[in-house]
């Protein structure tokens, strides 16, 4: 057992002694020269950092290079056109249809007859009343006479003088109620469908046809009330219908002088040149109402806009790498926002992968237009 022990305790004791040789021979490595450690450890650290570099994966996204550019300040609203006048036809007394003298869809004039009744009972009034007042004429000249050679008095005279009078009222009178038995435009315009034939008893609550005026046109359309101080009469609009091929030009002439406290929104109406008739009453329309336009205005797409407390951000990449930015933002298009402070021209901004990027992150860019 004595001599085991002793021999163990021998191996051990070469171990040590190795180890300690070691340990001498790199103290004097570093002593002879003592800057091969930090270029070892400079290359180990660089080795590292490219493998960090190399297994960090690059974010594919878009993005867009911001360059100044000419933008309208502007809102879009919905609208419909109407007729300059528009009436729907009807008769003030009853009677039947004896004549129509207008041609569905044609143009007509002022004062046009356009349908006559049946006046023959109203024809012979006439007729009598004026026989009438011939009598009632040569009766009053002859007591004029009378009256000169004092033959007669006053009296007398006056009597044959109101019968004269009289009987040329109810001549006025069956003359209005025979001027409604002819019914006539009331003004230049094209005339629609008719809704009477000939030989048909028409009242007054039954309708004949409707007449447009639709040259000018009107555009009515409404605004939010919160640019009801923007707007004022004569002030230009653009507007488009689904029947245009571009758009046309109108101009305000008339502003509701209050805003509707259901849909707070202020009603206007303007006039657009329709000589050709391609606008019809009815049509629908969006409206364009122009504020103002910016030179040189730095606009970024909608999406690329972060909203976050107290004010909105964007992400830009710069060597591949991604910065936010605080930015404050103006006016807003339908698929763009004004950034009016921030940003700089050629600045560029990513527009997608906004939930995977992260500051710093890498990022392969894709450049749109």
């Amino acid at each position: 057992m004595a001599i085991f022990a002793t021999g163990k305790f021998q191996s051990m004791s070469k171990i040590i002694k190795w180890l300690l040789a070691v340990v001498i021979l790199l103290v004097i490595l570093y002593l002879i020269n003592p800057t091969l450690w930090g270029l070892l450890g400079a290359d180990q650290e660089e080795k590292a950092v490219a493998q960090s570099t190399t297994f960090r994966a690059k974010i594919p996204v878009s993005a867009v290079i911001i360059r100044p550019k000419k933008i309208d300040n502007k809102i879009s609203v919905t609208g419909s056109v109407a007729a300059n006048e528009e009436v729907e036809l009807h008769t003030e007394v009853s009677g039947i249809v004896k004549r129509i003298h207008f041609k569905e869809g044609s143009k007509v004039r002022r004062g046009d007859l356009l349908i006559s009744l049946d006046d023959s009972e109203l024809s012979a009034q006439l007729e009598k009343l004026r026989y009438t007042q011939k009598l009632y004429s040569d009766s009053e000249y002859r007591q004029r006479q009378l009256l000169e050679r004092e033959a007669i008095s006053q009296e007398e005279y006056e009597q044959a003088l109101t019968e004269l009078n009289t009987v040329a009222s109810d001549i006025k009178v069956v003359q209005s109620q025979y001027n409604k038995t002819k019914i006539r435009a009331p003004f230049n315009g094209v005339i629609g469908l008719r809704s009477v034939s000939e030989g048909a008893y028409l009242t007054p609550s039954d309708p004949i046809a409707f007449i447009y005026n639709i040259n000018p046109a009107k555009i009515d359309f409404s605004i939010p009330e919160k640019y009801s101080q923007k707007v004022q009469v004569g002030d230009e609009i653009r507007f488009i219908t689904d029947a245009l091929s571009d758009h046309r030009i109108g101009r305000i002439y008339a502003v509701e002088p209050q805003v509707d406290s259901e849909t707070r929104t202020l009603r206007m109406r303007a006039t657009s040149d329709n000589g050709d008739g391609s606008l019809l009453p009815g049509q629908f329309a969006r409206v364009e109402l122009i504020f103002n336009t910016l030179e040189g205005a730095l606009m970024v797409p909608t999406e690329a806009v972060v909203p976050e407390l107290g004010g909105h951000k964007v992400y830009l990449s710069r060597n591949g790498l991604v910065q936010p930015l605080p930015v404050e933002v103006g006016i807003r298009t339908e698929s763009e926002v004004e950034v009016v402070q921030g940003l700089q021209a050629t600045d560029t901004v990513i527009t997608s992968g906004i939930l995977q990027i992260r500051p710093g992150s890498l990022v392969e860019l894709t450049i749109v237009n």
